[in-house]
């Protein structure tokens, strides 16, 4: 790399209050979907007296639909142009139909009114999703979006929390746990007010100039006109505009088939990579409890317990990874957490002490830091600054997957074999997976950090 693109980069600087805001999108996010898998199943299984298949294909809904739509969604939020942006609309409409009906679905006694609201909240959550995503890297450099990520993803697990902690108490409240459901609404509208007010697209800004419309000197606006210069000055800017200027499928939901053939095989393996790791992770996601208590004769409420302290260290952790990867690269500090979870879930096969597995989790969560953090904005390395929608969707449309498919997989395993002491097992062979999968990435590093033989691959 160059002397001038290293003072470039070195020059570049996190709007932190900026991404801190543009947090509070996927802050709401998490809680309303944090209340909605612990309080829907609830609902189902003493008001409308579901079996445990049934219950379980519904909680599949909101997966089927992110599958589907959000690629789509992403792909189409490239292409909206208007005077609040590309993501904005999607956001402005999605949010407000999402409180409506999730704050309604508690107050249905009807099985079909109730499924009517979810199926809803479900199929809109997935329309702003992806574009409450790209806002990040849509005002964020390539170089800081790891730091970035881990604001965002540090916002997401304050709102997991919240759901967990102030949800919880307040579904006690009526017996028809509305009042959990409406603190969620209540949040939702109060991010949309935070992004409307605060959080400027900088495509926004240049639509505005383009068709002569008054810009406000507002703090939005000047954040947006600060994030266009730095992302201008990305030294890769011009290659995008060359590209793109070539016409072929940028702005489609096949970009993917625009990349350069070793770029496309990178990219193939990371969304392989993400793919397996989410599949180790879904399956203790679900299936821990059930291990937990099965193998150590705990209740319920102390197996939860455990898990939390996975969850509690990434959320911990978020940030100083973000920071990691940008220090030390991305791919490398991926590497770094898939054989650090690998070797710490390895004990637990030998069924250890409670009080061993708990310790091995909270260092997991860590790793599970490292990994997670990381990966969007890997993917989002082969993106130009106008299909940053449609990567985002390549890299839902593989989490989501795993989350349909993980569950079910491990679930026929442990049916098939009859016992619950595979699980770790299972997680381990995905995790291994995601590592070989990472060896064959050659591109989507840090460009200012990323080894010699990774720029010139």
């Amino acid at each position: 790399m160059s002397k001038n693109n290293k003072t470039t980069t070195t020059a570049l600087k996190l709007n932190y209050k900026q991404i801190f805001l543009i947090g509070f999108g996927f802050l709401a996010s998490s809680l309303a979907w944090s209340i909605y898998n612990s309080q829907v199943p609830l609902i189902l299984e003493k008001r409308f007296q579901l079996s445990g298949v049934l219950i379980g294909t519904i909680m599949t809904i909101d997966n089927f639909f992110g599958v589907i739509f959000q690629p789509l969604v992403g792909a189409a939020s490239d292409r909206t142009r208007t005077r609040i942006g590309r993501r904005m609309p999607w956001i402005a409409v999605g949010i407000p139909i999402c409180a409506l009906f999730f704050s309604l679905a508690p107050l249905q006694n009807t099985l079909w009114a109730f499924m009517l609201s979810i199926i809803i909240f479900n199929l809109v959550m997935s329309l702003w999703r992806s574009p409450v995503i790209s806002l990040m890297p849509d005002v964020t450099a390539r170089p800081l979006r790891s730091k970035a990520n881990g604001v965002i993803n540090m916002m997401g697990g304050i709102g997991s929390i919240l759901a967990f902690f102030f949800g919880g108490m307040l579904s006690d409240l009526r017996e028809d746990k509305f009042y959990a459901f409406f603190m969620a609404s209540v949040v939702m509208m109060i991010a949309l007010f935070i992004l409307l007010k605060y959080v400027r697209e900088p495509d926004a800004l240049t639509y505005r100039e383009e068709y002569n419309l008054p810009i406000k000197d507002s703090t939005a606006n000047r954040w947006a006109r600060e994030a266009r210069e730095e992302l201008a000055n990305d030294p890769h800017a011009k290659d995008e505009e060359e590209a793109e200027a070539g016409g072929g499928k940028k702005h489609s939901l096949a970009a993917f088939l625009n990349l350069p053939k070793a770029e496309r095989r990178s990219l193939l393996f990371i969304l392989l990579a993400v793919f397996s790791w989410f599949m180790g992770f879904n399956a203790i996601e679900t299936f821990f409890t059930i291990f937990a208590t099965n193998t150590y004769d705990i209740s319920g409420g102390s197996a939860t317990m455990m898990l939390a302290g996975f969850s509690l260290t990434f959320l911990v952790f978020a940030i100083p990874a973000g920071m990691l990867g940008q220090r030390i690269g991305r791919r490398r500090t991926i590497l770094l957490g898939l054989i650090g979870i690998v070797l710490l879930f390895l004990p637990i096969l030998a069924r250890p002490q409670q009080w061993l597995v708990q310790a091995l989790l909270i260092a997991g969560g860590i790793c599970w830091a490292f990994i997670n953090i990381n990966s969007l904005p890997m993917v989002l390395e082969f993106s130009s600054n106008k299909t940053v929608g449609t990567f985002t969707g390549y890299y839902y449309f593989f989490s989501f997957t795993s989350a349909i498919v993980s569950p079910i997989l491990y679930g026929y395993i442990k049916d098939l074999l009859d016992s619950h002491a595979y699980l770790f097992a299972y997680s381990v062979i995905c995790f291994a997976l995601a590592f070989v999968f990472m060896l064959f990435v050659k591109h989507g590093d840090n460009l200012e950090l990323a080894p010699e033989s990774l720029q010139e691959a």
